[in-house]
C-alpha cells in the first residue's frame, strides 16, 4: 500500500538554458522531457508522473462518492446496447452494435437480398481484440469492393500508430499480411487486391502514400507518392464515384492534391494544380468533371470546375461570399451537395448538376448542428443526415431529395429519462474588448435564476479553423441539472463565423482568441448569468492552451480550471523540429527559430513561460505518457512551474495516463470515469458536491 503524501510533489529544478533572437531563456524543468522519446524510461522523471499521480488519487479519494454518483448518471442515459442506423453500401447493409456491459463496438453486416435463415455476420468485435489491454483504438476500417476482405487498423498504447491486418470476411480467418505503423485511411483498388495507405515516420508524420499487394512482403511495397516538403503530410481518399484516389498533401495553409485511377492505381498521378503558398483546396469528380473547392480569390471558399484533360484551370461554379462559408462538396450520381455556414449556422443545399434547382434542407431548431452523415454509395435517391442542438438528443434523418422530406430514423434514446422542454438554450452575442461580436451557445435548466447566483461553466476550443458545435451532450447533464449553466464561447480561431474568424485567431493574431474567452466570461458576468469566481472553465489541447493564457491573465475570475492535454509549453515545442507537428504547425503559431517577432509574440502568451507569481485557480491538468500531439512533459513542466511560483493555497491537481494518449483512456465507459472525474474536481472545488437538486 503507498503511503499517505504530507505535501504537493515537487520537482527538482536543473539549470539549463539556451540563447535565441538575443533573449536567454532559462528552462529549469527542461529535464523532464526524456531524450529517449516516445520512449520513457528515466526513472527520475517516471518517479515525478508517479507522485503527482498518486498525490491526484489521495487529494480525489474524498470525492470517490461524488465520481461514482456522477459516473452511475451519466451510464445511465447510455443504452447499453446501442446500435446505429443500418447503412447500404453494396451489396450489404452495415450497422455496429454494443453488447450490454462491453466497453467497444462489434460490427455486422446482412446481405440486401435476403437469404433464406441468414443471420447478421459480426464482421469485427473491437471488444475482442482489445481483450487484455488497457488501451484499444480502432483506425481505419475499409471492405474491399467485392465485399470480400476487410482491411482494419488499431492502436493499442496511444501511441497513433496503428497496425493494418487483413480478415477473410467469408470465412472470418485473419490473412497473413500485416502492415505496421500505419498513420492513414486505408483505400482499395478497383479489383480488390491492393491496398493503399501511408506509413508515419520516425517523427510521426505521413509523408507517403504506398501499395501493399495481398500476398506480399512489406518490404515489396510500391511507394506511389513521396512528399519531400518538410511540414506536409499526405492524406489518401477516394472520390464518391469510387473512381479516382486522392492522394492530397498539405500543412495548415496550403494543399496540392493529385489523382490515381481505381482500377489503375499505380498510373501516374494527375497533378491538379501545384501547390501555391497560402491556397488551400480539395477535389470531387463527377462524370470526369472536377469539382474544385478552393480558397484562391475568397477567404469563405468558391466552388469550381475542371476538366481532367485540363485540371489546373477552374472555372467558378458557386462564388465566394462574405455571407455564406462553404466547407465542404460532395458529388452524387444525379446531384451534388454543398455544406456550409451562414451566421454561424450549418447548411446543406442540394444542387442539380445544371444548377436549375436548389435546395436547401430545412433544420427545426434557431441553433443547431447538422450535416452529411454516413453516406457511402454514388447512386442515391436519399441523403443521410444528422443532426442535434444543446436540447434536442442526436437524430438521424433521411433526406429524400425529390420532394425534400425528412424522415426521422433514429433519435438517442437516453434510457433514464429526458425531457427536453424541462431545458433551455440560447445563442447570444458579447462584445470582445476589440468590438468582435462573439457568439455564446447556452444551455441550462428551466427555473436556474439568471441573477448572477448561478455558477456557469465556459468551455471552447479556438484553434485551427474549428468550430465548436452547439451539440447535445447527455454528460453535460449531470451539472446543468445541479444548477450550472453551460456555455460555449465560439472564439476566434474557430472558424464559426467563417474562414477570417479562424485567421483573426492564429499567428500574431493570436491572442483575440484568448481575450475573447475572457470577454465572453465577463460580459455573461454583465448580463446575470454568473458573477465572478463562480465561472469554470475547461479545454483541451490547443484549448488546453487557452486554458494556461486565461488563469495567468485573469486568475480571479475562474472557480475551478479543467485543462487537458494542455499545448501550454508553446515557445519550446514550435523550436523543436524532431518532434512529430512541430514543422506544419508553423504556418498556425509562426516560427520561433528563424523570425524573432514570432519568437517574442509566442513567448508572450505561452502559458508555461508566462507563469507567474500570483494566486492561481484550482485546477486540475490531465495528460498521455504516450502522447505524440501534446507531449506528456507540457503538462507535467507547467505543473511543475505552477506548483513552485503560484502564491496561493488552492488545489492544483496533475493526472498522467501512463498508457494512453491524446484521447486519455479508451473504450465508453473509461471515458465517461474521466468526465466524471472532471465534473466532480469542479463540483468540489465550487462547493456544490450535494446531491443534485
Amino acid at each position: 500500500m503507498t503511503k499517505p503524501m504530507t505535501s504537493a510533489p515537487t520537482a527538482e529544478q536543473r539549470p539549463h538554458s539556451y540563447d535565441r533572437h538575443g533573449y536567454t531563456i532559462h528552462d529549469p524543468y527542461h529535464w523532464l522531457k526524456d531524450p529517449s522519446y516516445p520512449k520513457v524510461d528515466d526513472e527520475d522523471i517516471l518517479d515525478y508522473l508517479r507522485e503527482e499521480n498518486h498525490w491526484f488519487e489521495q487529494n480525489m479519494a474524498d470525492q470517490k462518492g461524488l465520481t461514482e454518483e456522477l459516473f452511475e448518471e451519466m451510464k445511465a442515459r447510455v443504452k447499453e446496447d446501442e446500435s446505429s442506423v443500418p447503412q447500404k453500401d453494396g451489396d450489404w447493409i452495415y450497422w455496429t452494435e454494443f453488447e450490454e456491459g462491453s466497453q467497444y463496438k462489434i460490427w455486422y453486416r446482412k446481405r440486401v437480398a435476403p437469404v433464406d435463415n441468414a443471420s447478421p455476420l459480426r464482421i469485427l468485435d473491437e471488444n475482442e481484440l482489445a481483450k487484455g489491454k488497457d488501451y484499444f483504438r480502432l483506425g481505419a476500417f475499409s471492405v474491399s469492393p467485392n465485399g470480400k476482405i476487410l482491411a482494419y487498423s488499431y492502436d493499442d498504447n496511444g501511441s497513433e500508430r496503428f497496425d493494418v491486418h487483413f480478415r477473410d470476411l467469408s470465412t472470418g480467418d485473419e490473412l497473413p499480411d500485416i502492415i505496421p505503423g500505419t498513420l492513414s485511411s486505408l483505400v482499395w483498388s478497383a479489383d480488390s487486391t491492393k491496398l493503399l495507405y501511408g506509413l508515419a515516420n520516425e517523427n510521426w508524420r505521413t509523408d507517403n502514400a504506398r501499395l501493399h499487394v495481398l500476398g506480399t512482403d512489406v518490404k515489396d511495397h510500391i511507394e506511389l507518392y513521396k512528399e519531400e516538403q518538410d511540414g506536409f503530410t499526405v492524406g489518401i481518399g477516394l472520390t464518391q464515384s469510387e473512381k479516382y484516389i486522392v492522394i492530397a498533401t498539405g500543412d495548415n495553409e496550403t494543399s496540392e492534391v493529385r489523382l490515381v485511377p481505381t482500377d489503375n492505381p499505380t498510373a501516374d498521378p494527375v497533378l491538379i494544380s501545384p501547390r501555391k503558398k497560402g491556397r488551400e483546396y480539395s477535389i470531387e469528380e463527377h462524370d470526369d468533371v472536377l469539382y474544385v473547392l478552393t480558397n484562391d480569390d475568397h477567404v469563405n471558399f468558391r466552388l469550381a470546375t475542371a476538366s481532367l484533360d485540363n485540371p489546373g484551370e477552374w472555372t467558378t461554379l458557386i462564388a465566394g461570399s462574405d455571407e455564406f462559408y462553404l466547407t465542404g462538396v460532395t458529388t452524387f450520381k444525379d446531384f451534388y451537395v454543398t455544406e456550409g455556414r451562414e451566421n454561424g449556422l450549418d447548411q446543406v443545399d442540394v444542387w442539380s448538376y445544371d444548377s436549375s434547382i436548389k435546395g436547401r434542407v430545412k433544420f427545426p431548431e434557431a441553433s443547431y448542428n447538422a450535416g452529411l452523415d454516413n453516406n457511402p454509395e454514388y447512386d442515391v435517391t436519399k441523403l443521410r443526415l444528422s443532426y442535434e442542438s444543446m436540447v434536442t438528443p442526436d437524430t438521424v434523418y433521411d433526406f429524400t431529395v425529390a420532394n425534400g422530406i425528412l424522415e426521422t430514423l433514429k433519435v438517442q434514446e437516453i434510457p433514464s429519462g429526458y425531457d427536453a422542454s424541462e431545458y433551455a438554450t440560447e445563442r447570444l452575442t458579447i462584445k470582445a474588448r476589440d468590438g468582435a461580436m462573439v457568439p455564446v451557445s447556452l444551455v441550462y435548466k428551466k427555473g436556474t435564476k439568471l441573477d448572477g447566483s448561478a455558477p456557469l461553466h465556459l468551455y471552447a476550443y479556438g484553434a485551427y479553423g474549428y468550430a465548436v458545435p452547439p451539440s447535445f451532450s447527455t454528460n453535460r447533464l449531470s451539472l446543468v441539472d445541479r444548477g450550472l449553466i453551460y456555455a460555449i464561447a465560439h472564439i476566434r480561431g474557430g472558424d464559426d463565423l467563417g474562414r477570417d474568424w479562424y485567421l483573426q485567431g492564429k499567428l500574431m493574431q493570436r491572442i483575440n482568441t484568448f481575450n475573447d474567452f475572457v470577454d465572453v466570461a465577463k460580459g455573461l458576468i454583465a448580463k446575470g448569468y454568473t458573477s465572478k469566481g463562480r465561472v469554470t472553465a475547461s479545454g483541451g489541447s490547443a484549448g488546453g492552451e487557452l486554458m494556461g493564457a486565461i488563469v495567468n491573465s485573469d486568475p480571479d475570475l475562474w472557480g475551478a480550471v479543467v485543462a487537458h492535454v494542455p499545448f501550454v509549453d508553446v515557445l519550446n515545442t514550435m523550436q523543436d523540429e524532431s518532434l512529430p507537428l512541430t514543422p506544419g504547425e508553423w504556418p498556425e503559431w509562426g516560427n520561433p527559430i528563424t523570425d524573432k517577432a514570432a519568437f517574442e509574440y509566442i513567448r508572450s502568451y505561452s502559458p508555461y513561460d508566462q507563469v507567474s507569481a500570483q494566486n492561481y485557480p484550482p485546477m486540475l491538468i490531465t495528460g498521455g505518457l504516450n502522447d505524440p500531439r501534446v507531449t506528456y512533459w507540457e503538462p507535467a513542466k507547467w505543473t511543475a512551474k505552477l506548483r513552485a511560483t503560484k502564491t496561493d493555497d488552492n488545489m492544483l491537481l496533475m493526472k498522467i495516463n501512463m498508457g494512453a494518449g491524446h484521447g486519455g483512456k479508451s473504450g465508453r465507459w473509461n471515458r465517461i470515469e474521466e468526465i466524471a472525474e472532471e465534473y466532480a474536481f469542479i463540483l468540489w472545488q465550487m462547493g456544490m458536491t450535494e446531491n443534485k437538486r
